[in-house]
Order: C-alpha cells, then structure tokens, then sequence
C-alpha cells in the first residue's frame, strides 16, 4: 500500500518530560533524537514558587534558554508533546492537549505531580507557535478489567496509577523485538524506579496493575507500598502524624529510604559490597516482592504469558535483576530494558498522530 503523504514528511517534535526536581527535554526529527538536556532545579528555584503550577513560567524560561544557547528555532517545531499528569482516568493514547485537559492540569489533583507542568508548558508553547500539542499515556491510564476493580470494601475501589508511557513503549518494542504487534501479546511488565508499577498487558491493554504512588505492590526505593492494615490503622489514629505527614510517610519515606537512610540503589549496592548484611537483605526482599507481584498477575493472564519484561532505573542493577529473575524465568522469557526512555515514548506517540497512523484523542471526561 502507498504512504500517505503524511509518512514521507519530516517532523520536528519536542518532548518535555519534568521531574520533581529536573525537567528533560529532548529535540526529535521524527522518531530519532537529535539532542537531550537534563535542567537540574536546585531547592531554593523550586521552593521560590508557590505552588506546582506556578513552576511552570520557571522550567519554560529554561527550556527557550537551551533553544537559544543550541542556536535553535522554536518556530522550526511541528509539534510539542508533554508527560501528562493526574487527570481523570482515561484509555491509553495521544491525547491532545484541549481546554478541559488544560484545567485539570492545574486543578488540586494534578498539581500533586510534577507531571501536569509537561502538559501545562507545552500548551502554552505550542499556542505561541501555532502548532499542535499533545500529552500520550499519562500516569492514570485506566483499562483495568472490572473484576480487578472491587477492593473488598464498598465505596473503595482499586485505582489505576502506575508507569502507563514506560510499561506501554517497552512493551511494544520487545512485541516487535518478538515478530508481534504488541495487540497480539500477553506480556507482564515490571517498571522499578523511585515507584515500582506491575502491570498484566493483554492485547494491548493493561488489564490489572498496582497502584505504583501509594498504598500497592512491592516496597520501592522511597515508597512502602501494601502494608498490613491494622498497623496503618494505628498510626493514622496514634495522634502522632497528621493525614499529610502520613501522605508523605508512605510515599515518600518508605522503602529503602525508611530501612537504609537512601533512596539510591548504587549506595545500597555499595554497601552490600562493603560488608552491610541488612542492606543485602532490603535489596533481596524488595526483588522478592516484585517478584510476587509478577506472579500474582500469571493468574491474570490465564498462565499465559509470552514474556516478563523488567524495565526502569533498577534494572540497570544485574544484582537486583538476578534475584528476580531466578524465581519467575520459569514462568516466561524474562526481557531487561534498562532506564525509562519516555522522551522517545512521548517523540513516537506524537508522531504516530502526525503520521496519520493513530487519531488523536480528546479528553472529554
């Protein structure tokens, strides 16, 4: 079949993926970078702005810095594409960046996450441009099945949080690394960062997944996740914390960060190596979790699975692979993607749109 005249052409496309304390930017043409920047915001920058949204005209002014000092024109762009933040829940997709996105963008929820200023930035960007923008998979993509929904409790339902653009884009580079469409594929997906998400991919869909920012699944670098009940009961009534020093307690200062004093697992393996016992057990029982939770989702999928993919910072340790590895290989092909290339996730969600190979979704919700 032809190409449309759509997939001949050359597109420029900027990706802006901002962290809590970093923003990322990355120039593509097409679906190959052509440049990375990494703005690392030191405390006092961050803590001079009020409130999440309001970083927004500081980490833009950076991004037009960079563009002047590489000698690039903003007016060459095509398109700009943002991480997306704590919106309502949605399917999976390139959204574009309308009105009613834009307000939830800033409304109390998304402002939590640092993520809303990628979609907040390049809608204010691309209308100086002329040009279109876009937000792809953000972090409440929701295709759980409805069996996965009820919690045991009426009025509380499972929610769906969890590494939506990492877990989708490495599961359609390791279907076509396989000969298959990632529609096509079973596939459970490990994303282990600063916040660790397992998610049960059928067909395209994520159909079951912990929530990966509080209160599910494996304990993480800084998070504790699922916990035993009657002893979160007890601090949240023991008058000793407040509702948000308990917010943060759980999602911030948990995990490795609450048993070893860091959240970096080069430290932790570098005490491992210097002697530290405790710290090989932290490492150990943190894979030994992840690896539950993979299996526990084997279930899910009817035992049939065509691969394990690990993926995230973690990954990069062989250390921490390993000791999953060793309990799950038997289930199916366990396949590593170190690292979280979400600006290129973001770059090929957009430019799938721009292609004319997907449609352009509107978040009407």
């Amino acid at each position: 079949m032809p190409k449309k005249a759509e997939e001949w052409k050359d597109f420029s496309i900027l990706a802006i993926n901002p962290g809590s304390t970093s923003t990322k930017i990355g120039l593509f043409e097409n679906d190959e970078q052509i440049w990375e920047e990494v703005v690392r915001h030191p405390y006092e920058e961050i803590a001079a702005c009020r409130s999440m949204p309001e970083q927004k005209v500081m980490r833009r002014a950076h991004i037009e810095r960079i563009f002047r000092e590489r000698g690039e024109d903003l007016a060459s762009l095509d398109a700009i594409v943002g991480r997306g933040g704590i919106v309502q829940p949605i399917d999976s997709g390139t959204y574009t960046i309308n009105e009613r996105m834009y307000e939830d963008l800033v409304g109390s929820a998304a402002s939590l996450h640092a993520s809303a200023l990628g979609g907040l930035i390049a809608r204010e960007m691309a209308a100086s441009l002329g040009i279109p923008c876009y937000v792809v998979d953000p972090v409440v993509v929701d295709e759980l099945d409805q069996s996965a929904r009820l919690a045991g409790l009426p009025g509380v339902e499972r929610r769906c949080v969890f590494h939506a653009l990492n877990q989708k884009a490495v599961a359609r580079r390791c279907a076509e690394s396989m000969g298959m469409k990632y529609e096509d594929a079973r596939f459970i997906v490990a994303h282990m960062g600063g916040g660790i998400s397992v998610g049960a991919h059928r067909y395209g869909r994520v159909i079951d997944v912990n929530d990966a920012l509080i209160g599910e699944g494996p304990f993480t670098p800084e998070r504790t996740g699922s916990l035993p009940a009657n002893a979160i009961i007890d601090l949240c009534f023991s008058g000793e914390y407040t509702k948000e020093e308990m917010i943060t307690k759980l999602s911030k200062q948990g995990g490795m960060q609450a048993y070893l004093g860091t959240n970096d697992m080069r430290v932790c393996e570098r005490m491992i190596k210097e002697g530290d016992e405790f710290a090989a057990l932290v490492l150990e029982s943190m894979g030994y979790q992840v690896s539950k939770e993979i299996c526990s989702l084997l279930a899910v999928l009817e035992g049939r699975v065509d691969a394990i993919i690990l993926t995230g910072g973690l990954a990069y340790s062989t250390r921490f692979t390993a000791s999953i590895k060793q309990r799950v290989a038997t289930i199916a092909p366990v396949k590593v993607y170190p690292g979280e290339d979400e600006l290129k996730a973001l770059a090929e969600g957009a430019l799938r749109v721009l292609r004319g190979q997907e449609k352009a979704l509107e978040y009407n919700v």
